[in-house]
């Protein structure tokens, strides 16, 4: 199966279950030598790229890197912007949502993204990023 690459591996249609498998099969090459907790993500580009992230964390936990944003940091280094959706898979019972700082990240692209959430055994639930992170834009950085 093809992976996302330096440049993202191009799929015109890619499943959902397929992007979950790449998840899982990135978040088996986390290092999460301190929580345990493996997390994978294949964010899909409105263009059909996929580009892969998993969390990396570090003895200073504040430098811990999210899968979600490892991801988009590997998108946007290739020059893409325009996301169409994120799948996350973790090793729980029930699928796991990004962290707040992960949220806000990826509002920064689209508010309004896909979000698929998965395990490791294959329970899936999706939501739009507008519903985990409802007015992103709102605050001392208001803007329209």
């Amino acid at each position: 199966m093809l992976r996302g690459a330096e440049f993202g591996a191009i799929f015109n249609q890619v499943t959902d279950n397929e992007l979950l498998k790449i998840a899982k099969s990135v978040a088996q090459r986390a290092y999460a030598p301190y929580s345990k907790f493996l997390v994978g993500a294949a964010l899909v580009t409105k263009d059909g790229r996929v580009f892969e992230g998993c969390n990396v964390e570090n003895i200073s936990f504040g430098l811990t890197i999210c899968a979600e944003r490892n991801a988009v940091f590997a998108a946007v280094a290739a020059g893409c912007r325009e996301f169409a959706k994120i799948v996350i898979a973790t090793d729980t019972q029930e699928p796991a949502s990004p962290c707040g700082a992960c949220r806000q990240v990826l509002a920064e692209f689209d508010p309004d993204m896909e979000v698929i959430l998965g395990t490791f055994r294959g329970n899936t639930i999706a939501y739009r990023l507008s519903e985990l992170l409802p007015r992103p834009c709102t605050g001392i950085l208001d803007r329209p």
